[in-house]
């Protein structure tokens, strides 16, 4: 796997490391159920935002976003590592693997500002009630999430390219299931490396931590409101209301914060285990939050409950129908 580095043309993609073949069969049906579970549940979610007129609202236009990015980062490194343990696919071309890791940085920035948009929209519509209308409409919401797209998808191209100037020069063997800029700068060279390495960080360090901050604060102050209502119902209310943002923040930020503090504290991770990590916290979210949006957001529920009773209600209708023909 030794190359030129004027001649790279392909990247390997190994996934785990160290896995035998008897259990890549376990491994690729596993990946596969995450694959689909992604794929109908967000659908499902998309499907039901877009036909439901009840949820034509600022809160669940955000929802689709956020489906949408968890839809499309299922779409963009399933594949390939599922194709890795059935084919025996290994190689990426050059290009291939620089568009997956522009799509796998992009989707993961635009993600963090679209759970910035709902907390905002949870901060403002308990500490400025009156105003929320005014702020938060379908057509504000839309135009806000449609920047967050064009913008990172902007500053994240910078980023890539930067990236592709490196020489390539000793192994092509990424250690990951897909392609990310950390395993891909790691098999660079020359004198450019760590500067490369060092403004992909400070990028990072930007699209997580600004809107964690303001994400942290904004929950921060909605915490400070709802102790300060005098009514226990009422305080249940809003509280059930934050509840989806609450899970679905936790599930992206949580493990990552953990991986962070643990590499700043010493705590090192096999290669295994540091692909499962990432694997668990990159999928899991995409995975479960169609589940938390139907379970835990009420409107959501009540439409879903609607559309199921209507419709058992039409199918008794035809059957008394057909039996009054007979």
């Amino acid at each position: 796997f030794t190359v030129n580095m004027t001649n790279i043309k392909d990247f390997i993609i190994t996934g785990f490391p160290g896995l035998v073949p008897e259990y890549y069969g376990l491994v690729s049906l596993l990946l596969f159920v995450v694959f689909l579970v992604i794929l109908i549940g967000n659908i499902f979610i998309l499907a039901v935002i877009m036909f439901e007129r009840n949820l034509h609202k600022p809160t669940y236009w955000i929802f689709f976003h956020l489906a949408v990015t968890d839809l499309a980062f299922g779409t963009v490194t399933l594949p390939k590592i599922i194709a890795r343990y059935w084919w025996n696919d290994m190689v990426s071309s050059f290009s291939a693997c620089f568009t997956q890791m522009y799509f796998v940085h992009a989707l993961g920035a635009v993600h963090s500002l679209i759970l910035l948009m709902m907390a905002l929209d949870r901060f403002v519509a308990i500490w400025f009630p009156f105003r929320y209308p005014l702020l938060f409409t379908n057509q504000n919401v839309s135009i806000a999430c449609c920047l967050c797209w064009v913008l990172t998808f902007i500053r994240m191209m910078g980023i890539v390219l930067h990236a592709s100037t490196l020489p390539y020069c000793d192994l092509n063997i990424i250690m990951q299931c897909y392609c990310d800029h950390i395993s891909i700068t790691r098999l660079g060279c020359g004198d450019k490396v760590a500067y490369v390495k060092s403004v992909a960080v400070g990028n990072a360090m930007v699209t997580l931590l600004v809107p964690l901050t303001v994400i942290i604060l904004s929950y921060f102050f909605i915490i400070l409101a709802v102790l300060r209502m005098p009514h226990t119902e009422r305080r249940h209310r809003v509280l059930s209301t934050c509840a989806p943002q609450l899970f679905i923040t936790c599930l992206y930020y949580v493990p990552r914060c953990f991986v962070y503090l643990a590499n700043n504290l010493g705590f090192s991770f096999s290669p295994v285990a540091r692909i499962i990590i990432t694997m668990t916290y990159s999928l899991v979210p995409a995975a479960v939050n169609p589940a938390i949006y139907c379970f835990k957001t009420k409107d959501i529920k009540e439409a879903l409950m609607q559309r199921f009773k209507n419709r058992k209600i039409s199918i008794a209708i035809k059957n008394d129908c057909r039996q009054t023909v007979k």
